[in-house]
């Protein structure tokens, strides 16, 4: 482990596509580091991808904690910031809330959403096509795509978009925890209202057959609708806005899949694979005493697991700094790994392959309206996306 005193989070990114010089250097001293959090609390961070994968599946760490008021945290935001759950019933309630969701999200389900999800974004092309150039890609089509499939797959009024998509930048809020607090309340008030008028009104959506599950109240409803609501769509929208900075960036990548489509798949896995991070990581609470790489983990530490960080180990991705399409698809750690791994993974693959499947050959000419250095990342908030992607072409 590195001898060097706790670095501070997050890391301060000199280049979109580019690790922090810390982070790196971190990495080559070894799997694990004491930080300090953002808002200066002590945790572990954990880079390494063997020991990222192992304690994404370890019993041993969740994400509550015995006393949470006075638990190390990761910022203000009041989904992510500190312990959630509750300590003495986190691995049964878990198991519950992915035992209603999965049906909703079955391979069957996924491909059937198919035909829709590449219908929109023919409209938002063809929209985009209309416009005189530059344009953002992001307000085109990175943000409103994966907005418009949540509403349909969780029967959300598309026309409401503006105002939850506040309440969840609120509630992602790292800085501000009163925001954060309002802006989760008033998207949990939002939640109620469509389960109470679902019930009423069914429809064949997810919140209509959740609002219908014998033992299922209308909070419960309303809590697992709206965090799917939150994760549904915020996640994406980062997803598509770097996976296509990723191939403007490098012109020759592009090329490349505008000659051979069949690399599609390989560059699905390698956009998720090779995005970079500020080494917040993924926020766990060790329950027990445990050994990490030979490091004591006390039970209450605050461990954070920093997929990015392990989905640039060299030791499983070679010359993992290069986005390379031809690469081979491996077992990248961007929607974690076993008993938590991301139900919604199936569907933010869809959503990205109908992009790029259709962006590149549409505009096969198209490139960044600015350097890459001139991008900048919201800090503010848990996803960090792209504040804006300009495209011409």
């Amino acid at each position: 482990m590195s001898a060097m005193p706790p670095v501070h989070l997050p890391f301060e990114l000199t280049h979109p596509l580019q690790p922090a010089p810390v982070e790196s250097e971190l990495r080559a001293r070894g799997p694990i580091h004491p930080v300090r959090t953002a808002v200066g609390d002590a945790a572990w961070l954990v880079t390494g991808y063997k020991e990222v994968r192992e304690l994404l599946d370890d019993d041993r760490l969740g994400r509550s904690h015995p006393d949470p008021a006075n638990a190390s945290r990761t910022g203000e935001s009041a989904v992510f910031g500190g312990p959630m759950g509750n300590f003495d019933t986190e691995r049964i309630d878990n198991s519950r809330m992915r035992g209603l969701l999965r049906p909703h999200f079955t391979r069957g389900r996924m491909r059937a959403l198919i035909p829709h999800v590449e219908e929109l974004t023919r409209d938002l092309l063809d929209r985009l096509d209309q416009r005189t150039p530059p344009a953002d890609l992001v307000e085109a089509l990175a943000l409103p795509l994966p907005i418009a499939v949540i509403c349909a797959l969780l029967g959300v009024p598309y026309e409401d978009r503006e105002r939850f998509r506040a309440w969840s930048q609120a509630a992602a809020d790292k800085h501000d925890r009163a925001r954060s607090e309002q802006g989760l309340a008033e998207l949990f008030e939002y939640g109620r209202e469509l389960v109470a008028r679902k019930s009423r009104e069914p429809g064949d959506d997810v919140l209509s057959r959740l609002a219908g599950t014998d033992g299922v109240s209308a909070d419960e409803a309303a809590m697992m609708g709206m965090f799917l609501l939150f994760a549904g769509h915020e996640t994406t929208v980062v997803a598509i806005g770097f996976g296509v900075l990723m191939l403007l960036a490098e012109p020759e990548q592009w090329r490349a899949v505008h000659a051979d489509p069949g690399l599609l798949d390989s560059v699905v896995e390698e956009t998720l694979r090779a995005r970079v991070g500020n080494g917040d990581g993924i926020p766990r609470y060790a329950r027990s005493d445990l050994e990490v790489a030979g490091v004591p983990v006390r039970a209450g530490d605050l461990v954070l697991l920093d997929i990015r960080a392990a989905n640039h180990d060299e030791s499983v991705f070679a010359n993992s700094a290069d986005f390379d399409v031809t690469r081979q698809p491996a077992d990248h750690l961007s929607f974690g790994h076993g008993a938590r791994y991301c139900i919604g993974a199936p569907l933010a693959r869809i959503e990205l392959r109908a992009v790029l499947a259709q962006l590149i050959p549409r505009f096969p000419d198209m490139r960044l309206a600015t350097r890459v250095e001139e991008l900048t990342i919201n800090r503010s908030a848990l996803t960090g996306g792209l504040t804006s992607l300009p495209v011409t072409w």
